[in-house]
């Protein structure tokens, strides 16, 4: 009778120890999730042809709280909207840079910027917030970001610019659809 009392306490102390286990990689695999690498799905047309809706992408954390985001990254943030939706565009202007949109062209410190992810013969037009012909500096602890397909985005020409700190993550990694996989 004293063996099985013994075989018993092994098991009930080796269920302990699995749980506080399991309990350590829950919370390992979320502070990983919460400040180091996340998964989310393209929502919408926005960032076509770059991204298509219902793409799934991975988005890194860490550059957040570095501030090492640079121009021409592509970001997801949050919205600020009634629904705090996530947004996902790239980044065209860093605190201090005058934006500019002319002629269908959006124009970084006074310069003409090349667009190669557009498609063909897209035209820049002006938005609520920032209307064409007019110049617009970015302030410090802002972005300004715009949507690669320009018809149908709402991004900073509308919205205006974006708070560092609402950002979610700079996209590194398409991983769906498999036949589109690409590293950013």
């Amino acid at each position: 009778m004293g063996k099985e009392k013994q075989e018993s306490k092994t098991l009930g102390q080796n269920i302990k120890e699995y749980a506080i286990l399991l309990v350590i990689a829950l919370a390992i695999a979320m502070i990983f999730r919460t400040f180091v690498f996340a998964r989310a799905n393209v929502d919408g047309p926005s960032m076509m042809p770059t991204f298509k809706d219902k793409d799934v992408i991975f988005v890194e954390k860490l550059s957040l709280y570095t501030h090492s985001i640079k121009r021409g990254e592509i970001v997801t943030f949050y919205s600020g909207d009634a629904e705090n939706n996530i947004y996902i565009k790239r980044v065209i202007g860093l605190a201090g840079d005058v934006i500019e949109i002319k002629d269908g062209k959006v124009y970084v410190n006074g310069t003409a910027i090349k667009e190669d992810y557009l498609a063909a013969n897209t035209y820049t037009q002006g938005g609520d917030f920032l209307a064409e012909n007019t110049k617009y500096k970015v302030p410090a602890g802002d972005i300004f970001v715009l949507g690669d397909n320009r018809p149908v985005s709402k991004d900073s020409r509308y919205i205006g610019p974006v708070s560092l700190k609402s950002l979610y993550g700079h996209v590194i990694f398409r991983a769906y659809p498999f036949s589109s996989m690409k590293k950013f």
